[in-house]
């Protein structure tokens, strides 16, 4: 005999469906207008939203999932394209600081826009979604947390 699917398996499996299928519409909006993919958006967004655009690769990993060398991976071709400079540390020469470039900070701004542009298109098609926009970003957080 099959098990029901309860409400919470079906708000799970609901969720990353939703997530799924937004991520490639974001990814192909980012890669077609901006040449840059989502997961280089997260990066750059959480590198321009760090205090003077600057930001360990561990703090970075901890606010986009990664791991710290999974950031330097990620931000190796950013450098090769200047969009992000690496700087030392004043006191750790250990430790490297991502830095966000005035062209990285341009790419931001305009993949922002992409971003933007894409997020309203899908809430057009939920107009009571897009009016609690506040309140269902602040559940989500809760989720997240």
């Amino acid at each position: 005999m099959a098990s029901k699917t309860t409400s919470e398996q079906r708000l799970a499996l609901t969720f990353a469906d939703t997530w799924s299928r937004l991520e490639r519409r974001l990814d192909h909006s980012l890669s077609a207008i901006r040449g840059i993919s989502l997961a280089e958006y997260r990066l750059l967004r959480a590198l321009g939203d760090a205090p003077g655009s600057q930001a360990s690769r561990v703090d970075l990993a901890q606010a986009v999932g990664l791991t710290p060398s999974g950031v330097t991976r990620a931000l190796r071709p950013m450098e090769k394209l200047s969009i992000v400079s690496t700087l030392k540390s004043k006191r750790d020469a250990r430790l490297a600081i991502a830095a966000l470039t005035p062209a990285g900070r341009e790419l931001l701004d305009d993949a922002s826009g992409v971003v933007d542009d894409t997020m309203k298109s899908v809430l057009i098609r939920s107009p009571g979604l897009a009016a609690r926009l506040g309140e269902f970003t602040s559940l989500l957080d809760d989720v997240g947390s």
